[in-house]
């Protein structure tokens, strides 16, 4: 697995995940930028995506259902505050209710991918900010780390495919 580390810093409310890959930069950007892509490994194993919108734009959405192994469905939404690719990108992930509407009891994150060339790879770094401690204790609680593990962990077989 290429995840190298997992930091929960409840001090600054943010949970980082960091991965090294052996592709190029422009490869894993490719697994952002390509709806058919993210949805392979955004969200874990037994929880697959399907993507509905992907406007990877400054101000456009992105819209997904997650169905669970029991035929569970949930629905998820980024809104895109700032793009460059291939080497960051930054977005509002939240949940939304069972008809695409954003969720008002769930808390959101403040999303920050970077992608730096580094060795022969490389590393990419997603940034996750909560709003409160409440809010970052609510999301970990639910497995957001091990469930972000999992689905970055799904891209190795993605690059080398």
């Amino acid at each position: 697995m290429s995840v190298t580390s997992v930091d929960k810093d409840f001090d600054s409310l943010t949970l980082t995940l960091i991965a090294d890959f052996t592709a190029p930069v422009e490869r894993v950007w490719e697994l952002w930028a390509d709806p058919r892509r993210l949805e392979r490994w955004w969200g874990p194993p037994t929880y697959p995506a399907t993507v509905e919108d992907h406007d990877l734009t400054a101000g456009g959405e992105v819209t997904y259902v997650m169905t669970g192994p029991e035929g569970d469905r949930h629905r998820g939404w980024w809104r895109v505050t700032s793009v460059a690719p291939p080497t960051s990108l930054e977005f509002t992930d939240g949940f939304a209710d069972p008809d695409g509407t954003p969720s008002t009891t769930m808390p959101t994150t403040t999303v920050s991918v970077r992608l730096t060339a580094h060795g022969e790879g490389t590393r990419m770094e997603i940034r996750s900010a909560f709003d409160t401690r409440e809010q970052m204790d609510q999301l970990v609680t639910m497995g957001m780390e091990e469930g972000l593990k999992l689905a970055v962990g799904q891209m190795d077989d993605l690059l080398t495919g």
